[in-house]
């Protein structure tokens, strides 16, 4: 079996591709986000095609490729959750039976009463907001006063939305490490989120100083394994704040766009590591599938699309590339919220053998399972390796 030296691990934030089965306990009739943005007219992803993606069980909606170039499977979310921080949680080993808390009434009293005491400010809002709306319905009144706009979601967040010139950035970052002290225990959402804006009303606009502030993961995860053996673990775009940094060796930081997380993700193929390059592609799901913008998330697939050709390119012998997501976000469902879907599994590279069905498959952890045995270091996880079945 050849030596892997390099994993590229690319997660397509939100990519679902159809309903889990316990989707409508999770509050979803039939989500599908690959099948609605398929159907646009923006939709063209030849690449994808070609190395499996509508050769994975349950894509019976669109033209299979008579000889993929990549493994390819469906995965199913083990944990009680469907948003970013369990999703990534799962994918590098950890199945979480409970989920994170959410409050869809906004934050209890004595939560909001230890926030206030803590920045010295008053708070604005608390309840499930859209972002953009939040500081279109708010923002003046923040001007005028300097109270903070704190909101959630459905999701297991607490957001801290501020002007620039009311807040400097780095304080609103100070307040987010405020409340991510607060926010434990029973009240440990996934991530606080800082979110600065400037302009003026109704014009306002968030900026890409957004920061997201994550609980640490509560065991140990495949970055803590393969930091341990002093092998590399590069995060591109979200993954150093969904880990909080734990296990991350280095980080390029927190992407402009997808495009720039695909330039990152271009010169890291130039450069010599072994270990894991993991990357987070966010666009998908938070300009177009919470905005519910299907023509747009279609776009942003096509885009992609072509810059996986050149990223392609690059790969060396040695290295191996997997693409997934982390749950879905169907742009034409009810609501802003993620939905509970399978997500894709492709894997390529030279020594791969092509075509190979992985079939549907339990957990995100396999993935983690499986970088565990290409590196040889120890996890303990519930997922299972799929190497045997894919290298040549």
């Amino acid at each position: 079996m050849m030596k892997i030296n390099r994993v590229f691990l690319i997660v397509l934030d939100s990519v679902g591709i159809g309903g889990a089965d316990d989707a409508k306990l999770f509050g979803d009739d039939d989500p599908n986000t690959l099948k609605t943005i398929a159907a646009s007219k923006n939709f063209h992803t030849p690449n994808l095609a070609r190395l499996g993606l509508f050769n994975i069980d349950g894509v019976n909606f669109y033209r299979q490729e008579k000889n993929p170039r990549g493994a390819f499977g469906r995965l199913c979310e083990a944990s009680a959750g469907k948003d970013t921080t369990i999703g990534h949680w799962e994918i590098a080993g950890i199945i979480s039976e409970r989920p994170l808390p959410t409050y869809p009434e906004g934050f209890p009293t004595e939560v909001i009463a230890a926030l206030e005491k803590s920045f010295g400010r008053k708070i604005l809002c608390n309840k499930p907001y859209s972002g953009t709306q939040a500081i279109r319905d708010f923002g003046r009144a923040h001007e005028a006063s300097g109270d903070l706009i704190v909101y959630t979601s459905a999701d297991s967040v607490l957001q801290i939305a501020a002007h620039e010139k009311i807040v400097p950035v780095e304080e609103l970052y100070d307040f987010c490490r405020q409340a991510r002290k607060i926010m434990q225990g029973v009240h440990g959402v996934g991530r606080i989120i800082a979110r600065p804006f400037v302009g003026q009303f109704p014009n306002y606009e968030r900026t890409p100083r957004r920061h997201d502030f994550s609980l640490k993961p509560p065991t140990e995860t495949i970055l803590d394994a393969l930091s341990k053996k002093n092998l590399a673990t590069i995060g591109v775009g979200k993954i150093f704040d969904i880990f909080a940094g734990q296990g991350i060796s280095r980080s390029l930081g927190v992407n402009e766009n997808n495009s720039d997380g695909m330039k990152k993700t271009l010169r890291l193929a130039e450069e010599n590591f072994r270990g894991l390059c993991f990357v987070n592609l966010v666009d998908f799901d938070m300009k177009f599938g919470h905005r519910r913008d299907v023509d747009g998330y279609a776009q942003a697939m096509t885009i992609f699309d072509s810059e996986l050709g050149e990223f392609l390119s690059k790969l060396r012998a040695d290295d191996l590339l997997m693409i997934t997501a982390d749950h879905g976000c169907d742009p034409a469902a009810r609501g802003t919220d993620h939905t509970r879907e399978n997500v894709p599994l492709l894997v390529y590279g030279e020594k791969i053998q092509a075509g190979v069905d992985l079939g549907t498959r339990k957990t995100f952890a396999d993935i983690a399972a499986t970088l565990a045995e290409i590196f040889s270091v120890t996890l303990q996880t519930h997922g299972e390796s799929f190497l045997s079945q894919i290298m040549t």
